[in-house]
């Protein structure tokens, strides 16, 4: 005659035996092999596609995430016309993104992911290179530094593109913005990651009185799409991606052979650009198979 105690041994066997298979041992999940090379690095265009589509490239031998850093683009430096200064904003998708960071981010971070907020001027006057003196710069800094905490992000990547310096009455390029603005957020964010996208004035004004700001960065990579060029800042070859392509826009061909060249120059970083929703491992193996010495395995 069964008993309750009977009936629930009887269960907890059935579920033992479940869990440790037919072999009467643990069946575990294949380890991860943690890969060797250069990083790669993911910009994600958050107005059309989701952050999570970094986290679905593995590579097919080990297991290893494809992708090491990904990168919201982008937020923006406004201008308020009222006080006269730059402030930061979000669009509507890159505020969806952030608020909606326990689906759109922490996933991609709990797989070993660093997520990065890229800033983007937006043909307002203001930028990173003409804060009109040292307190506007670091009020900025602040800012960024306060969205890095509120959101738990992995760093800041500065973007110098359509500032448009001069609309609304504002200043031209100068030569301390910048040095100020990077100093201060590194002041903020001692063990964060801060990254140049190399373009625009800022990135030519990298030193002024005797003070150079290179060192305050962790990554610079190559803006143009398709081509090899050494970014202008001294950093260690391990911080820097002469190579850079947009996924699907650039020839696989052409991805191949930068990604070849990154290897063979010994550089640490491989940049892409424009991650979408779509299945991309025929073309992402195109530099993985180079960089990894494995072909890319897309999930859903």
């Amino acid at each position: 005659m069964f008993t309750l105690g009977r009936v629930a041994a009887a269960l907890a066997v059935v579920t033992a035996a479940a869990l440790l298979g037919t072999t009467g041992t643990a069946t575990a999940a294949p380890a991860v092999k943690a890969k060797t090379g250069p990083i790669s690095v993911a910009y994600v265009e958050v107005n059309n596609n989701s952050m999570v589509n970094v986290g679905k490239y593995t590579l097919a031998n080990g297991g290893a995430n494809v992708f090491d850093v990904a990168v919201i683009f982008a937020a923006n430096i406004n201008y308020d016309t009222t006080t006269k200064s730059a402030y930061l904003y979000n669009n509507p998708n890159v505020q969806r993104t952030l608020d909606n960071a326990a689906t759109e981010i922490r996933p991609l971070q709990a797989k070993g992911i660093k997520v990065m907020l890229s800033i983007l001027g937006n043909h307002q006057g203001a930028g990173f290179a003409n804060f009109p003196s040292q307190a506007a710069a670091n009020a900025f800094a602040k800012q960024l530094s306060d969205t890095v905490a509120k959101y738990n992000l992995d760093g800041i990547d500065f973007d110098d593109e359509y500032a448009e310096y001069g609309n609304n009455g504002t200043g031209q390029p100068n030569a301390s913005s910048f040095v100020y603005l990077v100093t201060a957020l590194r002041n903020y964010l001692p063990n964060k990651l801060i990254s140049l996208y190399n373009i625009g004035p800022a990135a030519s004004r990298l030193t002024y009185n005797g003070v150079s700001v290179d060192s305050k960065f962790n990554y610079a990579w190559n803006p143009y799409y398709g081509t090899w060029g050494v970014p202008s800042i001294k950093l260690p070859k391990s911080g820097l991606s002469p190579a850079a392509i947009e996924i699907g826009g650039t020839a696989t061909s052409t991805a191949t052979s930068l990604a070849q060249r990154t290897k063979s120059e010994g550089y640490g970083v491989y940049l892409t650009y424009n991650l979408d929703g779509t299945d991309r491992h025929t073309y992402i193996s195109s530099f993985t198979n180079v960089l990894y010495g494995s072909a890319a395995v897309y999930k859903k």
